[in-house]
This record gives structure tokens, C-alpha cells and sequence, in this order.
């Protein structure tokens, strides 16, 4: 019985195929937007992910507003360091200079860290080392640099053990950062170029700059930032006895933020590419409606020779959801065209989420369903006698 209603339902699209592709292309243009929009979405949140956890998700960043006469000096941040829930801590400087080699010279943002950084923002170096505690002991003029500040200000990437000078002070290059690790916590726009110099060497740049640490950087034991951003707070809060003397920054905000962002954008976008599915059903009913009125002297025949009321509902619910899901098939087949062009045009990734092709077949069966229940059962509700006599 199943396999005869389909036969008929395929026999009745393709004997009207500009019409039935018309019915389709409200369910081709929602699943489209359903499944390119979310896909979409999906992949700038894994690009946003990586750039944010690029940063560390994992530590808290500290600013000292009004030190009440006691300044934090680095012996204090090993105090903090030694606290159960923090792993390491790091002072941070920040301060922009003019940065300078043959004659050619870019806008600076110096950070005046230690090497426990490295740990805290996951920093990597594509060539050189970091600055170590003999650097830092001794005072050394020593520089990291990122890769674009490598490539514009010395002509090439590759340039460790030559020097650079920094607000006409010169410095030893002794590592270039990945491509990734190019942007400062803090200055992360585009553009910006940036150095890491030792802690104690960074006064030299500045006469504002000062051998107290009013901003620094902690890790988190396991990940715990909650934990460690809690232990963090008790210690200064006994130090200076002032909530607003201090600010405690947790990163992991930052990541369950944009999580909550963009779970909001994906249900927004995929709520509009929904009504598009649901007047593609509208769609779908009306045609079908047409169908039943055509068919009405077929269904009088049907229905004289024996044809149950069920067999009847059965043909054109079969025909319906052939429809919609025909319709869903070549969206997910536009969709997936699209999205390629997207990528090579844009040289990113934007790959076809199994979860939303399956979320778009599930609605569009839905909508198949429900938009032709009713036509389906106004014509198993006709009697034959009436059925019979329309011409």
C-alpha cells in the first residue's frame, strides 16, 4: 500500500514539475537560511574561541587603583603565587614607545612582565627565547617582540640577536612571537604592534614608569579561576581594607559571555530561518489543497472500487512530506555549495554542522506533516457519490 502511494505521489509531482518546484522553494530558502545562518554562526564562535582562549581563560588580571601607602612590589606577587588556587603570577606594564631600526620606525605598546607570562598567557615564540631571571636580576635590555614588528620595523621575521631601539634606548631582540601570540592582552586591535621587555627595565623607558606593580597577572590551579579569583580578593582586601582600592578581572568571563552570546545569536537566526520553513508549509498546504480540488473526481474512483479513508490520507500525507523533504534535500545541497564558496572566498572554515542538517530534515518532515494533514483528510472525508459527480 506504501509503496503504491508513493508511486502516485512521485507520478503527481513530476506531472507538474514547475509547480511542484515552486511548492519546494519555500522549504529550499528556509533550510537554506536555517542551516547556512547557524553554520555561519558556529564558525565564528570557534574563531572567537580560539582568539579568547589564545588570551588564557584561565587566569585573573589585577589592577591596583590607590595602594593606601602599602605599593605591591614583585616579592608581594610571590606571596600571591603561594596562595592554594593560584599557579603564577606576573606584573604587567603597559606603555607605548616608538620603536626604531634603519630608518624605519612604528607605535609601540612595551609590556614590562617577568617570565612567569609565559605560562599565564600561553605565550609561544616562533624564533628566540623569552627573557629569563638572569634578564631580569640583571636588569638586561632585552626585548621579545611580536612577528609584524619584526617584518616592518626590521625587514624581516627571523631577526633574533640584532637590536632595536625603543624610545631611543637600544635593545637586544632575543625572540619574535608566533603569528598567534602577535597582540598584547591589552591591545589586541588590529594594528597594534607589540614588545615584552624585563619588569625592573621598563623604568628606563618612562620617567611615569615606577618599580611598583599596579596592574599583574595569576593562573589559576586547575583551572579553578573562581577559586583563585576568591583567595586573590582576600588578600587584598586584608592589604588595603578597601573594595575599591582594587579590581579582580576574571578572564573565564569573557568565555562564558561570548557563549552566552552567541547561544543567543544562533536561536535568534535560527528562530527567523524557522519561519521561513513554516510559510514554505504554508506553502505546501495550498498547493496541496489545489491537488485534493483536481483530484476530487480520482479520489470519487478510489474510494468506489474500496479505497479506505486511511489509504486515501496515507497518498496525500506521502505526497506532502515528499514535498517538504525533497525541498530540505536541495536546500542542505545550496546550503553546502554556499558555504564552500564562503570558505574559499573568505579563507576560513565553515563546515556543514550535522546537528543543524539534522534539526532541518526533523522540521521539515514536521512541516510536511502538519501542513498536509489538512488536505489530506478533506479528501478522505469526501464521499464518493459527491466525489463522482464533479467535473
Amino acid at each position: 500500500m506504501i509503496a503504491q502511494s508513493l508511486k502516485m505521489a512521485w507520478k503527481s509531482i513530476t506531472l507538474h514539475k514547475m509547480r511542484s518546484f515552486l511548492t519546494m522553494l519555500g522549504i529550499i530558502i528556509g533550510v537554506f537560511a536555517l542551516v547556512v545562518l547557524v553554520s555561519l554562526v558556529h564558525g565564528a564562535t570557534g574563531s572567537i574561541t580560539d582568539s579568547v582562549n589564545s588570551l588564557g581563560t584561565n587566569k585573573l588580571t589585577v589592577n591596583i587603583f590607590d595602594d593606601k601607602g602599602k605599593p605591591l612590589r614583585t616579592a608581594d606577587l610571590d606571596e600571591i603565587a603561594a596562595l592554594d588556587s593560584v599557579g603564577e603570577t606576573a606584573p604587567y606594564m603597559t606603555m607605548q614607545v616608538q620603536a626604531s631600526s634603519a630608518g624605519r620606525s612604528k607605535t609601540v605598546d612595551v609590556i614590562g612582565t617577568t617570565p612567569s607570562l609565559t605560562a599565564i598567557d600561553n605565550i609561544k615564540l616562533q624564533y628566540g627565547r623569552f627573557f629569563k631571571d638572569p634578564d631580569i636580576e640583571n636588569h638586561s635590555n632585552v626585548a621579545v617582540i611580536d612577528y609584524r614588528l619584526a617584518r616592518d620595523v626590521m625587514g624581516r621575521q627571523d631577526c633574533v640577536g640584532e637590536s632595536i631601539k625603543l624610545n631611543g634606548k637600544e635593545f637586544l631582540i632575543i625572540g619574535v612571537l608566533q603569528d598567534t601570540q602577535s597582540d598584547s592582552a591589552f591591545g589586541f586591535a588590529a594594528g597594534v604592534y607589540s614588545a615584552y621587555v624585563p619588569f625592573p627595565t621598563v623604568v628606563r623607558l618612562s620617567d611615569q614608569a615606577g618599580t611598583t606593580v599596579s596592574t599583574f597577572e595569576a593562573s589559576a590551579v586547575n583551572d579553578d579561576t573562581d577559586a583563585a579569583e576568591e583567595e586573590v580578593r582576600e588578600y587584598l582586601q586584608k592589604r588595603y581594607g578597601d573594595k575599591d582600592a582594587y579590581d579582580v578581572f576574571n578572564m573565564s568571563q569573557i568565555s562564558d559571555t561570548m557563549n552566552q552570546v552567541t547561544g543567543t545569536l544562533s536561536l535568534l537566526l535560527g528562530g527567523i530561518a524557522a519561519i521561513s520553513l513554516l510559510v514554505g508549509g504554508i506553502g505546501i498546504m495550498n498547493i496541496m489543497l489545489v491537488s485534493v480540488t483536481e483530484r476530487t473526481r480520482e479520489i470519487g474512483i478510489r474510494k468506489a472500487i474500496g479505497a479506505s479513508r486511511k489509504m486515501i490520507m496515507l497518498q496525500f500525507l506521502i505526497e506532502s512530506l515528499m514535498l517538504s523533504l525533497f525541498g530540505c534535500l536541495l536546500g542542505i545541497l545550496v546550503s553546502w555549495l554556499a558555504l564552500l564558496v564562503i570558505d574559499a572566498i573568505g579563507h576560513v572554515s565553515y563546515g556543514l554542522s550535522g546537528g543543524v542538517v539534522l534539526v532541518s530534515i526533523i522540521f521539515s518532515t514536521g512541516v510536511g506533516l502538519i501542513f498536509g494533514l489538512y488536505p489530506a483528510n478533506k479528501a478522505a472525508k469526501k464521499k464518493p457519490i459527491d466525489a463522482l459527480r464533479t467535473e
